[in-house]
């Protein structure tokens, strides 16, 4: 397994490389200080991970986010930052974060999250989940999502971008815009990190592709 620590800091970054040795012993790390240096990866071998700090000197915040997804949309992308305010938190599973960890996260609940994320699941803190979104849905159970709109869901909340679950699918990428519009009528939600709280809410994690656990989402 391949993994890019993006961090300006560089003791954090050896601390992440001692922390990934316990997920995987035989982990492979590369390091960028800057989202430019990250972009460069994406010519080289490739990652199976992205962990991002989104305080970084070219590019901050969600942009960062956003310029490392448009490379690496295949690739989940979990922000790993110190800062924990639930709107930035919002803001990132909109933008296509795989999960978000706070840096005072500790380490073996940081694991667990990671081998969530890598077994294709999405993790948030449970303090953003104490702050979760109050969209205008009803508080009953909805309608069951067919099958097709199950396999779009489980792809969205991994953070996957319309063209890579059309193309996995095997379906034009209308189509799975239309079945978006379908689900979110259904959940009674209007975006992607409204879907993932009220999937949460629901107990509907497995119809994500994965069992509830932890803080998933």
């Amino acid at each position: 397994m391949r993994v890019l620590i993006v961090d300006d800091h560089p003791l954090f970054r050896e601390g992440l490389k001692a922390l990934l040795m316990g997920l995987d012993p035989s982990v492979q790390t590369e390091v960028a200080a800057s989202v430019a240096q990250a972009l460069a990866h994406a010519q080289g071998p490739g990652v199976d991970l992205v962990l991002l700090d989104m305080n970084l000197p070219d590019v901050t915040h969600v942009e960062a986010l956003r310029r490392v997804k448009a490379v690496f949309d295949e690739v989940p992308v979990v922000v790993v930052s110190a800062d924990e305010d639930p709107a930035l938190i919002l803001a990132t599973v909109d933008a296509g974060a795989a999960g978000y960890i706070p840096k005072s996260t500790d380490p073996e609940v940081t694991i667990q999250a990671l081998r969530l994320v890598l077994a294709h699941g999405i993790y948030l803190p449970a303090s953003a989940l104490r702050h979760a979104p109050a969209p205008a849905f009803a508080a009953s159970q909805p309608a069951p999502l067919s099958q097709r709109q199950q396999d779009v869901l489980t792809r969205l909340l991994q953070g996957k971008p319309n063209k890579i679950i059309a193309r996995e699918l095997d379906i034009a990428e209308g189509t799975v815009k239309a079945h978006l519009w379908a689900i979110y009528q259904t959940l009674g939600v209007s975006s992607r990190a409204q879907a993932m709280y009220r999937v949460h809410e629901l107990g509907l994690y497995q119809v994500a592709g994965n069992p509830p656990r932890g803080n998933a989402a």
